[in-house]
C-alpha cells in the first residue's frame, strides 16, 4: 500500500468510526428518519454529480432487483436500526457491535460455497468473535445499563450489512460502487421523505444536532465513500475491509472522550474478542 493508500486508510477508519457519535447527538432532538433522509440526501448530492462526471451512473436494468435488495440490506434496514437503536444505547457499544459484520460476513460466504471459512483459523475466529458478541450483550443487558433490544437491533444492522456486501460481490462486481451507493442513496431518500415530513421536529433542534446530521451527510457519508472507493481500487477489498477495527476503536474513544460514555466491563472484555474474532474469521486461508 502506498503513502496515500495509508493516508485514505486512516482517513476512511476515522469518517466511519464517527458516524455513531453524530448519531447519538443528532437523535436527542431529531427522529431516526428524519436524519437518515437528510444524511442520504447530502451523500446523493456530492455523489451523483461525480458518478455523472465519470459516466458512471447507468445500471442495466437487469441487475436493478439486485440494487433494490442491497439498498434494503446495507441503507434503508442498518441505518433505521442504528439510528433507532442509539435513543437507549451508547455510540461505543453501537460501533462494537458493528464490528461483527466480518464475522457474519464470513458465514454467509459459507453458505454460498466458500469451504475456506470451516479452515481451522477461520474457525477460530467465528468462536471467538460469538464468544465476544455473547460476552457484550449478555454483560451490558444484565447489568441493566442498556437495552437488549436496542443490541438486538444493531446486530441486525450488522447482519444486513454482512449480506448486502456478499450478494454484490457474487452477483454484480463489475458494477462501479459509485453508480451502485448513488442509486441506492437516490432510493433510501426518496423511502425516508414521507417519514421525515411526518416526524419533522417540532422545535428548531439545536446548533450542535443540525451540525451532527450535517457532518454525517458531509464526512461520514459523502467523503467517506468517495474515499473508500479510491481505497478499494488500490488495495482490493480484503485490505481494505480491515478498516472495520480502526472504526471500532475510533468509536468506543470518541464515545469516551466526548460523551463521557463508560468504559463497561461488557466492552472491555467484548471489544478484543470481537476483533480479534473478526480479524482470523475473515483472514483469507488456503484452498
Amino acid at each position: 500500500m502506498t503513502r496515500v493508500g495509508w493516508g485514505r486508510f486512516a482517513l476512511v477508519g476515522f469518517l466511519w468510526g464517527t458516524p455513531y457519535l453524530f448519531i447519538k447527538v443528532a437523535v436527542e432532538e431529531i427522529s431516526p428518519a428524519t436524519i437518515i433522509f437528510f444524511r442520504v440526501l447530502i451523500g446523493v448530492m456530492v455523489l451523483l454529480p461525480l458518478a455523472l462526471m465519470q459516466k458512471k451512473i447507468r445500471i442495466p436494468r437487469r441487475y436493478w432487483h439486485i440494487v433494490l435488495i442491497y439498498t434494503v440490506a446495507e441503507l434503508i434496514g442498518p441505518w433505521y436500526l442504528i439510528t433507532h437503536a442509539e435513543q437507549k444505547i451508547s455510540s461505543g457499544l453501537t460501533g462494537l457491535l458493528v464490528a461483527t459484520v466480518p464475522i457474519w460476513a464470513a458465514i454467509f460466504a459459507s453458505m454460498t460455497g466458500d469451504h475456506t471459512v470451516w479452515h481451522k483459523s477461520r474457525l477460530f475466529g467465528l468462536i471467538i468473535g460469538f464468544i465476544g458478541v455473547v460476552a457484550v450483550v449478555g454483560i451490558e443487558s444484565l447489568s441493566g445499563r442498556q437495552d437488549l433490544i436496542s443490541i438486538g437491533m444493531v446486530i441486525l444492522a450488522a447482519i444486513g450489512y454482512a449480506y448486502a456486501v456478499n450478494m454484490i460481490n457474487r452477483k454484480i462486481p463489475h458494477v462501479p460502487a459509485i453508480a451502485l451507493n448513488s442509486w441506492a442513496m437516490i432510493i433510501t431518500s426518496l423511502f425516508y421523505l414521507p417519514f421525515a415530513i411526518s416526524s419533522w421536529p417540532t422545535n428548531t433542534p439545536s446548533t450542535q444536532a443540525i451540525a451532527s446530521v450535517a457532518s454525517l451527510g458531509i464526512f461520514c457519508t459523502a467523503i467517506a465513500f468517495i474515499q473508500f472507493f479510491k481505497l478499494l481500487a488500490e488495495v482490493g477489498p480484503p485490505r481494505a475491509s480491515l478498516i472495520t477495527y480502526l472504526n471500532t476503536a475510533v468509536a468506543v474513544m470518541l464515545g469516551v472522550i466526548l460523551l463521557s460514555e463508560p468504559i463497561t466491563l461488557g466492552i472491555l472484555l467484548g471489544l478484543p474478542l470481537v476483533l480479534i474474532g473478526s480479524y482470523f474469521a475473515s483472514r483469507k486461508v488456503p484452498q
